[in-house]
């Protein structure tokens, strides 16, 4: 399996993206999690990616993209892999499938998860963290035995800024501004499968598995039962 899997903030994409690469035995590449091994690994590649971070800039698309290309050629690369995070503009995602097509191993599927958004804005706004034990519960789905007070540790539960109505909507506003553009760019291609992202993790994760594996979702979700 190669493929990228696209969500807004509070698509449960993170969820998914770990149950995917379970089942199929692929690694879930992000690029922040490679540009950190970059640059711990010293490669040259990463301390020029290492020069931006530390002055607070933006590291180069070109930059990135040679560090995903070494991503990609590491051996547990062989058999697939899920993209997170990346590509995030239009011309990251030229420059990809240029190198994918040097690969010879063009890219198969890209995975759109919908959500409306006043559900995502629910979501993400009933959920409450303890700040001590990093402890996330749900004032709907997953609420505390005791309302404000962790079950886990008994600390004080907060609303983090990033779960705030206002932040949310703004985050959201950003997504679609970057996102829409990539999305029509692998319309045009033929590439993007849009998943309901409505329903629990297991329902949801059968549909995706159903496009993956060019099965209706009824049918994948058949299959699980």
């Amino acid at each position: 399996m190669r493929g990228i899997l696209l969500g807004p903030p509070g698509a449960g994409k993170g969820t998914q993206a770990k149950m995917l690469t379970e089942r199929y035995g692929v690694p879930q590449i992000s690029t922040g999690d490679i540009l950190r091994s970059a640059v711990a690994a010293g490669t040259p590649l990463g301390r020029e990616a290492k020069s931006y971070m530390d002055r607070g800039a933006l590291v180069p698309d070109e930059v990135v993209i040679g560090i995903v290309r070494e991503r990609l050629h590491q051996p547990d690369c062989q058999r697939g892999y899920l993209l997170d995070g990346f590509p995030r503009t239009v011309a990251q995602a030229e420059a990809l499938t240029r190198m994918l097509t040097e690969l010879g191993a063009p890219l198969p599927c890209v995975v759109s998860l919908d959500v409306a958004e006043a559900e995502l804005v629910r979501r993400l706004s009933g959920r409450r963290t303890c700040p001590a034990c990093g402890a996330v519960f749900h004032v709907e789905s997953h609420p505390p035995k005791v309302e404000g007070t962790c079950d886990a540790c008994g600390g004080r539960l907060i609303q983090r800024e990033d779960d705030r109505e206002e932040t949310i909507r703004r985050r959201l506003r950003v997504y679609r501004e970057q996102t829409e553009p990539l999305i029509s760019y692998y319309q045009a291609r033929g590439l993007v499968k849009r998943v309901n992202g409505l329903g629990d993790t297991g329902e949801v994760f059968a549909r995706i598995a159903g496009v993956l594996e060019g099965r209706g979702g009824q049918a994948a979700a058949q299959q699980r039962r």
